[in-house]
């Protein structure tokens, strides 16, 4: 994706939020709100990086990084055939990891598209493997009631009329140089292509629920919305896919119309995103490592229990959270992909309740000490997420007249209320907390959640 590129760009979408904001669609906040309730309610959604740099297995920038040309990437497409690929096995994969959407790169930076683009011949349909992979991932986590999100990217290092710039491969400080190699590139003629291709991923595959467009970063030697023509491209795309819910990221920012949500990355928020002083919809987008493409040798994988910290406390905050896999280049979730997504989906198998549907709970509940509140407005649930198991007791803080039934959520055992007794002369009892009798023994789930029924 992107590295230090995107802090400095969202700096300039929250500076720029700020400013008056301009409407190009005719939508009331009630209509969106509407297009987005499966979003919001769904939270938790898988992202798939997948494409030829899954088989230099050293990061999806690999081009970036190593300032490779075309000519040297070339290997990498004569050698792509992942014949092991199975998208079946995925969608059942993100379905019992508690995955309800998914949103997977068409086209990632390097240019390479998983799908029959009419407008390329770098494409999948012209590898070894030669079929339209995106087509075979569409149908198969349809079946499996996932929605479908589709990823693509502005950028092309590939296209021989996109210009050179300072994340290009071909990147040079050389003003000289630079001239040289731009000589003859058409940012007219990619912006055709740009938008050609959009428009038949936005036509040949049926409803598209999602579209992750990714990334403008404006200034001097960057790209932006003029780059794109970021407002046409918007416009096809609510033609064509009325319901489809886009991001934040086309350099529409004045225009909160423009976007649905934004996308802080790899990111974790201190409290719900506001622009204008109002709360935004928002989603982070997360990976089990350091990168977004396969990445064989790397090694700082998260545990569990920061995994699913992850999706709480996004949850807590009114927000979603998309986690990322890097297929291998023979199309299979490598296996400490497989144990993570297995281990998040035994967690949501019994406290998905926790999570689906649920958001920042109301001011006047404040979480215990070492928990994670999350609230479930139509059910009127509250849920104590336990990252630290308490010592039998947990108070409530003025909670008092407001519980009317307390239950682990993972078994529906019931967990007795009772008044918090003081064994010390000089401990202050607040008759407005409650206390919670847990058992001694920690059960044995990663986070235990309570589940508040409230009165």
């Amino acid at each position: 994706m992107k590295k230090i590129t995107f802090l400095i760009t969202s700096l300039i979408f929250i500076i720029n939020l700020s400013a008056q904001s301009q409407n190009l669609f005719n939508e009331t906040a009630e209509q969106k709100k509407e297009r987005m309730a499966w979003w919001v309610n769904d939270r938790f959604g898988m992202f798939i990086h997948w494409g030829l740099y899954s088989l230099p297995a050293r990061h999806e920038w690999v081009r970036n990084k190593e300032q490779i040309s075309n000519e040297d990437y070339q290997k990498y497409f004569d050698n792509f055939n992942p014949d092991l690929y199975n998208p079946r096995e995925w969608a059942k994969t993100a379905k019992a990891a508690g995955m309800k959407y998914a949103v997977i790169t068409t086209k990632h930076h390097e240019g390479f598209t998983l799908f029959d683009s009419k407008f390329t011949n770098y494409k999948s349909t012209k590898t070894a493997y030669g079929k339209d992979l995106l087509r075979e991932w569409v149908d198969a986590f349809r079946a499996e009631g996932i929605k479908i999100g589709f990823y693509y990217s502005l950028i092309d290092w590939h296209h021989p009329d996109f210009t050179v710039d300072y994340i290009h491969p071909l990147r040079t400080s050389d003003k000289a140089k630079l001239a040289e190699l731009n000589k003859g590139r058409d940012m007219n003629k990619y912006r055709e292509y740009l938008h050609n291709q959009v428009r038949e991923l936005m036509t040949n595959y049926g409803k598209v629920d999602l579209l992750w467009l990714d990334y403008s970063y404006p200034g001097e030697g960057g790209k932006g919305h003029e780059d794109w023509n970021s407002e046409k491209l918007l416009k096809m795309v609510r033609q064509l896919q009325p319901g489809v819910l886009v991001n934040d990221r086309l350099d529409l920012n004045k225009d909160e119309s423009a976007w649905d949500f934004i996308t802080p990355e790899q990111f974790k928020v201190a409290k719900w995103p506001e622009i204008n002083g109002k709360q935004v919809p928002w989603e982070t987008c997360q990976t089990f490592s350091g990168s977004w493409g396969y990445y064989r040798d790397e090694a700082t994988w998260k545990n569990t229990d920061q995994l699913l910290t992850l999706l709480i406390e996004s949850v807590s905050k009114g927000g979603n959270l998309l986690m990322n896999v890097g297929p291998t280049a023979r199309g299979m979730f490598d296996e400490r992909a497989e144990k993570a997504l297995s281990n998040m989906g035994e967690w949501m198998k019994f406290n998905s309740r926790s999570i689906y549907g649920c958001t920042q709970a109301p001011a006047e509940f404040k979480a215990p000490e070492n928990s994670i509140l999350t609230y479930n407005p139509i059910t009127k649930r509250l849920y104590i997420h336990l990252l630290t198991y308490p010592l039998q007791n947990l108070t409530l803080p003025n909670f008092k007249g407001k519980v009317k039934y307390a239950q682990f959520l993972h078994d529906a055992s019931e967990i007795k209320i009772t008044a918090k007794q003081s064994i010390w002369i000089k401990e202050e009892v607040n008759s407005n907390d409650l206390n919670l009798n847990l058992p001694v023994i920690k059960p044995n789930v990663v986070i235990p959640v309570i589940e508040l029924i409230l009165n």
